[in-house]
């Protein structure tokens, strides 16, 4: 800087510190909209990841539920080699009706002592806070 206020180049040239400003003013904006280019396209790379991870859990889902049904069927055919196969697979649907409502019961179970879908406790310690600032302010 000489004490005009300007800026000496390599060229020995001197400029304006307002042209300085101008330049460096572009200069960030342009990287700005490039730092925004690159992460939009990080994004979209990420979101496609997202999307054939999330599709391919979609059907290790649904593999697993066939897998399942295929140990059904295996056990109603081991207990039918002791019994008729109409009894082999009412023992089974028995089973697998009792650990259903089990299952459901204690789901049930979870979701009331969820219930109301609201911060309780952040509210009462924003209505004690308010309440002390209140008290505070009318001292």
């Amino acid at each position: 800087m000489t004490a005009q206020g300007s800026h000496r180049t390599d060229s020995g040239a001197t400029e304006p510190v307002s042209e300085l400003v101008q330049r460096a003013s572009q200069q960030l904006s342009q990287l700005v909209r490039d730092e925004m280019r690159l992460a939009q396209a990080e994004m979209t790379e990420k979101g496609k990841r997202f999307g054939k991870g999330g599709g391919l859990f979609g059907g290790a889902g649904l593999m697993g539920v066939l897998t399942l049904q295929a140990l059904v069927a295996t056990v109603i055919a081991a207990l039918s080699l002791a019994m008729d196969v109409w009894v082999a697979a009412l023992i089974v649907t028995g089973v697998l009706a009792a650990v259903t409502s089990l299952m459901a019961a204690l789901g049930k179970q979870q979701i009331s002592r969820a219930s109301p879908p609201t911060p309780e406790q952040t509210m009462d310690s924003v209505r004690s806070d308010v309440a002390e600032i209140k008290e505070k302010a009318q001292r």
